[in-house]
């Protein structure tokens, strides 16, 4: 199915459209460190997505996830003044426990520790209906895969967090877990593995998605990810994603390079009847032109341009505008 399609009308959908201009403009390939990437490689329709995203809540949470479905990305907050959430990745899996899974491009001035807090309280307490006991709390994860460091004081990979006794350090309650997973702390490990040092089928399933993420459009680790996709069904099948969502954005890419031709002629067009610097387009009669301009006025119009700007573009006048 279509890696565009998480609904036509998505807020997915329109991230990607918007990434896709961007990056077309900069030559760039997409990314799955673009959270909006990240999110289709895992929430696409499709059973390759499906089992990309059990593969890698498996890793996460070290534990066999036998289903996993995706939910509602916004958390509804308990008080009309209390901040709403956008999650990126809000699943539910095994028998009614929930995970969130962020991409969290750099370091930003909020306080990415904080918002991981709450965050997880907002999973905690969104289970809870009234009436319901607090004993049917299911447990939940709270994933950040950083592209920063946040705890330079450790090379750890991943930290995670839960509530423990300050001195005895016994756990309060396995009902929450906050893990966060800091991308350029496998610069080591990459190297070990491109020298051979160490076996990239022996480090934990965790860290191979995160090298997987992290360096899939590294040349330099070109052969390790090929090898990581052919040997990891997981990770082969977030790459198949994701070959679907580029093919599809080079589509997208190429539409938008063929509309910006057309622009830029009607743009020449316009601009020589302004200035009256070339004698043929200042007489554009001509049956070619007339066409060019209907076509380019036509495709501006498919892309949601005012009647006012198709006008002042191609010169066609506003009532056989109206009629196209």
């Amino acid at each position: 199915m279509n890696p565009f399609y998480i609904l036509n009308r998505s807020r997915l959908a329109g991230e990607l459209k918007q990434l896709a201009k961007e990056n077309a403009a900069l030559g760039k390939p997409l990314s799955v460190l673009d959270d909006a990437v990240f999110k289709a490689m895992l929430t696409t329709d499709s059973d390759d997505s499906r089992e990309a995203l059990r593969s890698l809540l498996s890793a996460c949470t070290r534990r066999e996830v036998s289903a996993v479905k995706v939910i509602n990305n916004d958390l509804v907050p308990a008080h009309l003044d209390a901040k709403s959430v956008r999650l990126d990745v809000h699943v539910t899996f095994n028998d009614g426990e929930v995970a969130d899974l962020e991409m969290q491009v750099g370091k930003s001035s909020d306080d990415l520790t904080a918002r991981a807090v709450f965050y997880a309280a907002m999973l905690f307490s969104a289970q809870l209906r009234k009436g319901k006991p607090y004993k049917d709390i299911k447990r939940v994860y709270q994933v950040f895969f950083l592209n920063c460091i946040l705890f330079p004081q450790s090379d750890k990979l991943p930290r995670r967090y839960q509530f423990l006794e300050e001195t005895e350090h016994d756990r309060l309650t396995d009902t929450v877990e906050i893990i966060f997973y800091e991308l350029p702390k496998l610069e080591q490990r990459l190297q070990d593995a491109m020298n051979k040092k160490t076996k990239i089928s022996s480090l934990p399933e965790d860290e191979k998605w995160c090298i997987f993420m992290r360096y899939r459009h590294d040349e330099r680790a070109k052969s390790l990810i090929k090898k990581l996709c052919r040997e990891d069904t997981g990770i082969m099948h977030a790459e198949k994603t994701l070959t679907k969502v580029s093919r599809d954005y080079k589509k997208y890419a190429r539409k938008m390079a063929i509309l910006k031709n057309s622009m830029d002629r009607a743009s020449d067009i316009y601009n020589a009847r302004l200035e009256g610097k070339e004698e043929g387009l200042i007489q554009g009669k001509s049956e070619g032109i007339a066409e060019n301009n209907l076509d380019i006025a036509r495709k501006m119009k498919a892309m949601g341009d005012s009647t006012d700007k198709i006008h002042t573009v191609t010169g066609i006048p506003a009532e056989i505008i109206d009629k196209m």
